[in-house]
């Protein structure tokens, strides 16, 4: 028997159904993940009813391979884990109640994990060091933010959007241009072979002195922009369009690293981490990678397996408060479409 907590941990809390085994903090034994990107392409965002509805028919099934895969069975488990927020209502009670029915009946304790927090480890999945002190950037389609880890548990939140994230941003600005949907890894494909300075974007409270971040005016700038050019817009028109997103995608990158390596003085921290699913963003990769190595800093990103909506990560999570002793949750602990980090 292994001496890690084996832990079944369930994410509901958008549009993904994900289900993970993990020897505690030791490595994720099986990690299934149910996109339902083709369900809500046709509407060019996620529709919630249509989430939960899905939620429901393949969550079951998505446990039982789960556990066949990893060979055992809901006795050999030690805990339950599941997202109690932030994210859509009706999708997270899905994940929530389901866990809470398994801890309950099986009589294993319950881990109700912050979603937001699943993210901010993730980079240390499989890492043997564990979880260490970090300046961690997550950014993904509803969070931007910069947190100080101490430790598992421990953080301090430095600055968050005022408004909308960096990846609503992407997403907003690819439907204006009519990509397909998600737009945000379309901008970043077409972004390759585009000019950043062929157009202006607003680096919004990039020189603001805090560690906050505003992304709304990126979806009005994008606007104009294509306003602007009038009869010359052509969504067809390829050597235009990857213009238009690389300009796009260079504001948006610059502020993110720009706040990151701020924090990064600030605090004296020696390492970076970056997670959500806006770390897949091969432009954020390599121009973080080069910001840290020329701030004198080590960069841990989270994988891509792991940066998107996953259960691993909350997995990882409640074997993390596991194996540190924190307490478990109580089955009275509702969900919360807000839930904050602290």
């Amino acid at each position: 028997m292994s001496k890690h907590p084996l832990i079944l941990a369930i994410e509901t809390s958008c549009d993904e159904t994900a289900v993970a085994v993990a020897e505690g903090t030791a490595g994720i034994l099986v990690s299934e993940v149910a996109s339902q990107i083709e369900l809500h392409s046709p509407y060019g965002g996620v529709v919630p009813e249509l989430a939960s509805r899905n939620h429901n028919i393949t969550l079951r099934p998505l446990i039982e391979t789960a556990l066949s895969k990893s060979g055992l069975s809901i006795e050999d488990l030690d805990a339950i884990a599941a997202t109690s927020g932030p994210g859509l209502a009706s999708s997270l009670l899905i994940g929530d109640t389901t866990a809470k029915a398994i801890a309950v009946a099986s009589g294993k304790p319950f881990y109700s994990i912050n979603h937001m927090e699943g993210h901010m480890l993730s980079p240390f999945i499989e890492n043997e060091t564990g979880v260490l002190p970090n300046i961690s950037l997550v950014v993904s389609g509803g969070h931007t933010m910069l947190v100080k880890v101490d430790r598992v548990g421990g953080y301090k939140i430095l600055g968050a959007t005022l408004d909308d994230a960096a990846g609503e941003a992407f997403d907003k600005a690819g439907k204006m241009m009519g990509l397909p949907y998600p737009g945000g890894p379309e901008i970043d494909r077409l972004s390759a072979n585009g000019d950043p300075d062929a157009f202006d974007f607003p680096r919004a409270m990039l020189k603001s002195g805090d560690f906050q971040f505003s992304f709304s005016g990126m979806k009005t700038a994008m606007s104009h922009r294509i306003a602007g050019l009038g009869n010359k817009w052509d969504s067809n028109n390829e050597k235009l369009v990857s213009d238009l997103c690389a300009s796009f995608q260079a504001a948006i990158l610059d502020v993110l690293i720009g706040k990151t390596i701020a924090a990064v003085r600030e605090t004296g921290a020696s390492l970076v981490t970056v997670s959500g699913g806006v770390s897949c963003n091969r432009g954020l990769r390599e121009q973080m990678t080069d910001a840290c190595a020329a701030a004198g800093v080590k960069l841990q990103l989270a994988t891509p397996s792991h940066s998107t909506d996953n259960a691993a990560m909350i997995a990882y999570a409640a074997a993390c408060r596991f194996e540190a002793g924190l307490p478990a949750s109580g089955f009275d602990q509702d969900i919360n479409p807000n839930l904050q980090l602290l």
